[in-house]
């Protein structure tokens, strides 16, 4: 299905101009699917309906606490753990800092690409190098600006006494696109040494999802230096990007990798409705905009339904939406009873769910941190055992969740 491009882009222009602002004002950025908590809904076909939908809980207390490790952050986006036992912290305006294990944050480190801080874009997540010992190596993905707009792109760089050296930007979304919406960007290593790169639709050019030689809608594999794998699914492909992994997808932050068998898993923001746990194989497409179980923001239906042949079905479903950001399997024993869950952040209505699965499939959701009305951006699992979240707002903190 088309859209007429001039409508779709005036409407969600409208809509994200009346729902989110930047950083003037200390306002902080809405993201698309969920920023509210809408209703349910079910569109599409009767019968049409084929993957799990989220029963909604309500927000557990009595099982977690939460205590706060640092403070003074401005819209923290990701956190990332060195050996050493300190975190790299990103902030969505362009800095990077160090927080030490009392937290303790450092000055904002030298040597950051320049990026687009506005709307939804800025500074994005942080990974590290799994030979970070021997090469010191991060990389960061970010907005980047530049002719025609602006892009996710991933650098990676030496994290020395100094700030960064040798900063290299290794990956580019092409084209570069007007606007402030949905650029994803989460980066995570797979077993081979490669990396995935998530991304977003840029929000007023949704239907670029469905095109192969465009990056939006994406997620990316490509090797640490930048260049691509031999065996990538469209590499040989003269009409498509050579980094594709998959495609169809709509704003991709949440992402980790399954810690038995070496998949990646994503969950990834719908329109009102239609937040999607996915696990995205080689060269599948994923549906976006052309299937999807949310309708759009004023209530119309959003492509042909919920289900078609040769679209892959997410695993699981929420709606309404908890505006996912942040993901992580938990594999540690300090809170008893969660090892070998999904850990997510939720943006909106604000908590930590924590997912069960069995063969592939979703068999319990629970939440968590409700009470605290924070909107949680990132979630990670630090070296003491404990969860480590960060909140997006503009007076930001890191938390540690553990057992009461």
């Amino acid at each position: 299905m088309l859209w007429n491009s001039s409508v779709m882009r005036m409407s969600a222009a409208l809509l994200f101009a009346a729902c989110a602002s930047g950083d003037n004002g200390g306002t902080t950025p809405v993201d698309s699917g969920g920023e509210t908590n809408n209703p349910p809904t079910t569109p599409g076909t009767p019968g049409q309906v084929l993957a799990d939908r989220s029963p909604t809980p309500a927000s557990t207390r009595g099982v977690v606490r939460s205590e706060v490790v640092a403070t003074g952050l401005v819209n923290p986006w990701a956190i990332e753990f060195l050996p050493d036992g300190r975190a790299l912290v990103t902030e969505r305006p362009g800095r990077l800092r160090i927080m030490a294990a009392n937290g303790t944050l450092s000055s904002p480190v030298s040597g950051v690409p320049t990026v687009y801080a506005e709307g939804q874009g800025g500074l994005l997540d942080v990974a590290i190098d799994p030979a970070f010992a021997q090469n010191q190596r991060i990389y960061l993905s970010f907005a980047e600006p530049g002719s025609g707009g602006a892009g996710t792109a991933v650098a990676r760089a030496r994290l020395t006494e100094t700030g960064l050296q040798d900063v290299q930007v290794i990956y580019r979304q092409e084209p570069k696109l007007n606007g402030g919406g949905h650029y994803g960007s989460r980066i995570v290593f797979a077993r081979d040494g490669n990396l995935f790169v998530t991304q977003g639709d840029r929000m007023n050019w949704r239907d670029y999802a469905q095109q192969l030689n465009r990056g939006q809608g994406k997620i990316m594999r490509i090797a640490p230096d930048g260049s691509v794998p031999a065996d990538n699914p469209f590499r040989s492909q003269s009409d498509a990007r050579p980094e594709i992994w998959s495609y169809g997808h709509r704003n991709v932050q949440s992402a980790a990798l399954h810690p038995t068998t070496g998949q990646l898993w994503t969950v990834e923001h719908g329109a009102r409705g239609g937040d999607e746990l996915n696990h995205p194989e080689r060269g599948k497409n994923y549906g976006w905009p052309v299937i999807t179980y949310g309708v759009d923001y004023s209530g119309a239906r959003i492509g042909e339904g919920t289900a078609k042949d040769g679209l892959e079905q997410p695993v699981y479903y929420w709606d309404p939406v908890i505006a996912p950001s942040g993901m992580v399997f938990y594999t540690a024993n300090a809170i008893p009873g969660w090892n070998g869950s999904v850990l997510i952040g939720s943006l909106t209505p604000g908590a930590l769910v924590r997912l069960e699965l069995t063969n592939g499939r979703v068999t319990k959701e629970e939440r968590y941190l409700g009470e605290l009305g924070e909107r949680i951006r990132d979630v990670t699992v630090g070296p003491d055992g404990f969860v480590y979240v960060v909140t997006d707002s503009g007076t930001g903190r890191v938390l540690r969740i553990r057992p009461v």
